[in-house]
């Protein structure tokens, strides 16, 4: 046996072996996207959740190289679109753009065809919408320590509006009423607009509502702003302390808002669609555009970091609703 080409045979079959090895990686890893993403919102075309997808829109699509494509689907709270997107293929090309109540609040309130943990993976948080407390200036306090005394010298006389049973306005003022020890009486409404209405008219004594329904009405005096829902004050509203700083340490309602993909999504595509999100809440005039509409963007996160908060979000308001005894009716 001649061994003198033996080197370069071996050398030519293992350069050939590593031909085939790289090939089959990059079928393994096709280029993504090659088509349009739908972005699928659970609610009808308005809203927070709506506002944030639209300004993030064409940014996203221009690094990404392709069409990102809004799809409402509402009903029953957000959980009808939310569970379309657990049935879509696990590809990247169908997302959920939704807010925490749907994925953090809903399945603990009632039956949902889904399961947060089991049938998502969490993307990337996006941004936040902050709530105020509020109340009718008639009721003559001057800051939440006033109103919180009042409480306390009133047990079940006075009340607070919600938008409804199981709504994030509910959940929030229950959990502000345990850690404040307090006994207000819950008068739900079909709807923020009603219970905004009725709080200016005196018929109800205070609510937790999201900044933007009901900034307009303390920047003309018509409410008063006790306290605001977020960890830290909002610029929108920057002589509004936080209801956290009045020693309930940790106090934090937060409409957060968040993308999701079906569960075994590849983790290529997840950590570039994160990649992407975050870069683009970054962007100057995104950050302005979102800031007028009273949303934060927020910080960048990883998935692991958004799956642990998501987690944490679950917990906690199945705590308050299961010890609240609240059903979503």
């Amino acid at each position: 046996m001649n061994t003198t080409h033996f080197p370069h045979q071996l050398i030519k079959v293992l350069a050939l072996a590593a031909m085939s090895l790289n090939m089959g990686f990059a079928q393994d890893t096709p280029k993504y996207p090659v088509k349009p993403i739908h972005l699928v919102i659970p609610f009808a075309a308005s809203g927070p959740t709506d506002t944030m997808a639209r300004v993030l829109l064409q940014k996203l699509a221009d690094r990404l190289e392709q069409p990102v494509i809004i799809d409402n689907k509402a009903g029953a709270g957000g959980s009808i679109g939310a569970e379309f997107v657990t049935h879509a293929a696990p590809d990247g090309y169908t997302l959920l753009f939704t807010t925490s109540g749907v994925v953090t609040m809903n399945p603990s309130l009632s039956k949902v065809g889904f399961d947060t943990m089991r049938d998502f993976v969490p993307v990337v948080k996006a941004g936040s919408l902050a709530s105020l407390l509020v109340v009718n200036p008639s009721l003559k306090v001057n800051n939440l320590n006033e109103f919180i005394q009042m409480a306390k010298s009133k047990p079940g006389k006075l009340n607070y509006a919600t938008s409804g049973p199981g709504s994030a306005s509910h959940l929030g003022m229950v959990m502000f009423n345990r850690l404040a020890d307090i006994d207000l009486v819950h008068v739900p409404y079909k709807g923020a607009a009603p219970a905004v209405t009725d709080l200016m008219g005196s018929n109800v004594d205070v609510m937790l509502m999201g900044l933007t329904t009901v900034l307009p009405f303390v920047s003309s005096g018509k409410l008063q702003a006790l306290g605001i829902s977020t960890l830290q004050p909002s610029t929108m509203a920057p002589n509004v302390p936080t209801i956290a700083s009045f020693g309930f340490t940790g106090f934090e309602v937060s409409n957060w808002l968040g993308i999701f993909a079906p569960q075994n999504t590849p983790a290529s595509i997840v950590n570039r669609l994160n990649a992407e999100f975050n870069a683009v809440n970054k962007l100057p005039d995104v950050k302005m555009k979102l800031a007028k509409e009273g949303i934060d963007p927020a910080a960048s996160n990883t998935p692991a970091q958004f799956k642990e908060y998501v987690q944490s979000e679950i917990t906690r308001w199945s705590k308050t609703i299961k010890d609240a005894n609240i059903k979503d009716n």
